[in-house]
């Protein structure tokens, strides 16, 4: 159900708005001045606002230019009986989407209401389409190791070679296997990423090389592997330390001769896939307590890449903090929230156990719960321990 806000001064025009809305099937909320309709805007979440210009304490013009530094996304319709030209002007210059004059008629109220809906959807929808279709995220920092890092994609990226990233969970090692990918001769070929972690020990050879029909008793038809898939492009093995060692076996074959087989079948497939791995554990530990296979770990490791904790790089913290605080404003629509330094002092100093991952949540939650200015006791009530 939609959430209408009405704020106007008279009542009766409040009560006949009210009425025909809520027999359209809409959720009305009503406000009797334009201070009591800012508090009502901030506290909820409305797919449109039906208001007045001249009312008591704030007049619907000023309100208009707060809702659309708070929420732009809103579609705002101006009513008045003593408009003319020139306000209905002004009104839509500062935001309005559209301006009815009273007494409304209530057919093309409606026509309005429902295109405003529509609009509303449209951005949303948008501003979805955008984040799928962007290029790959820029890799924030200005620390020396995330100077290196940078350094060394320009160099690696454009050869075939292999590369191992290690690092943290939640630190961005995905992001520099995608910068790899980005940066290289394949980028307009497929990155295609296997998450080792995630699948089922049974289930990952077939996931990597594919299967054919009738080999295993859910196999009801051919599929088509991952090492196929980025054939042209590059294959992302993302927690690499948790493949089994059968798996790890396949894989090796797969480096070593460029040719994959298909579980269940006979028949070598060639492929051309650039490998990228990456993952949290320390394999040369794995290697000595046979969890992983030393020839495989050469294979993958012709290119090192660690990739350091967010407390390893705390002067990279405020840098992060701006570019997610820019992020989360477009991708809600809503005006950017600045930071007081002492906040940005504090979360300088936390520890960041959760890396990059967990920053990016806990500003989040700060913009969700803060005033307009994030402050260091919404830091200390929403951040740190108790």
């Amino acid at each position: 159900m939609s959430n209408i806000l009405i704020v106007d001064d008279e009542r009766a025009i409040r009560n006949v708005l009210k009425d025909i809305l809520s027999n359209e099937g809409f959720k009305v909320s009503e406000a009797a001045d334009g201070e009591e309709g800012w508090k009502l805007f901030t506290a909820n979440n409305y797919d449109v606002v039906l208001c007045d210009i001249k009312m008591p304490k704030l007049d619907g013009l000023e309100f208009l230019t707060k809702a659309g530094e708070v929420n732009p996304d809103v579609p705002i319709i101006m009513i008045s009986g003593h408009g003319n030209i020139e306000t209905a002007v002004e009104a839509v210059k500062k935001g309005a989407y559209d301006y009815i004059s009273k007494p409304p008629d209530l057919n093309r109220l409606l026509i309005t209401i429902r295109n405003a809906m529509d609009k509303t959807v449209l951005a949303k929808e948008t501003r979805v389409l955008k984040r799928k279709v962007s290029k790959v995220q820029e890799m924030i920092g200005a620390s020396d190791a995330i100077t290196r890092i940078k350094d060394t994609i320009e160099k690696v990226a454009p050869t075939d070679a292999r590369c191992l990233i290690t690092g943290e969970n939640g630190a961005g090692k995905e992001l520099v296997a995608r910068w790899i990918h980005e940066k290289s001769n394949r980028a307009d070929g497929p990155l295609v990423e296997v998450n080792c972690a995630a699948i089922p020990g049974e289930l990952i050879e077939s996931e990597l090389f594919g299967h054919e029909k009738g080999s295993f008793t859910s196999a009801i038809k051919q599929r088509i592997g991952k090492f196929e898939q980025a054939n042209g492009g590059t294959l992302f093995l993302d927690e690499i330390g948790d493949m089994s060692l059968s798996a790890q076996a396949k894989v090796l074959r797969a480096l070593q001769e460029g040719k994959i087989t298909r579980v269940g079948g006979d028949k070598e497939i060639p492929v051309d896939v650039r490998v990228v791995a990456a993952t949290n554990k320390d394999l040369m530990k794995e290697v000595e307590e046979k969890n992983f296979r030393l020839d495989l770990y050469h294979r993958l490791s012709v290119i090192l890449i660690h990739v350091p904790s967010l407390n390893d790089r705390r002067e990279d913290v405020p840098l992060l903090v701006e570019k997610f605080l820019d992020d989360i404003a477009g991708e809600y629509g809503q005006a950017r929230k600045d930071i007081d330094p002492k906040a940005m002092d504090a979360l300088q100093k936390h520890n960041w156990t959760g890396n990059i991952r967990e920053l990016r949540n806990v500003v989040e939650r700060l913009v969700i719960l803060s005033g307009k200015v994030i402050l260091l006791e919404d830091v200390t009530n929403y951040v740190l321990p108790k």
